[in-house]
């Protein structure tokens, strides 16, 4: 017979369906997205969002200072260098710059998972790099 170990962990569980949608918004190119933040690590700054990007929305030419993640849970994924559906993870790498959204078609529901705060960034500028915090 097993015992129930004394240093069990808390876990800590966000329930997306009751969560209410907030809005991200990105100047830069006029956006307003729809996010959900389901995690948000104090220690690390990594971040993990429910995100839906509209039909037909891109989300142009940008870049981070962290590397992220992408798992499609619903339409298809419009990146730079290729589509991908539900059941895709694409990683973007630190630093390069990207394009993603959705299709023309449908809208694209993604969890978005960071390693790092997020930020991004539209423009070169070399004093203030990634204005866009979440």
């Amino acid at each position: 017979m097993s015992t129930v170990p004394t240093n069990q962990l808390e876990l800590i569980v966000a329930d997306s369906s009751r969560l209410p949608w907030d809005i991200l918004e990105v100047p830069q190119i006029e956006a307003k997205i729809p996010v959900k933040v389901l995690f948000s690590d104090p220690d690390t700054g990594m971040e993990v969002f429910l995100i839906r990007y509209a039909a037909g929305f891109t989300n142009t030419w940008h870049t981070h200072p962290h590397a992220h993640g992408m798992y499609v849970l619903d339409g298809v994924l419009n990146t730079h260098k290729g589509e991908y559906g539900p059941g895709s993870f694409v990683w973007f790498p630190e630093g390069g710059w990207m394009e993603h959204g959705a299709t023309a078609d449908n809208d694209c529901t993604i969890i978005f998972i960071t390693n790092k705060p997020f930020a991004i960034c539209y423009e070169v500028d070399d004093d203030h790099p990634y204005p866009i915090h979440s």
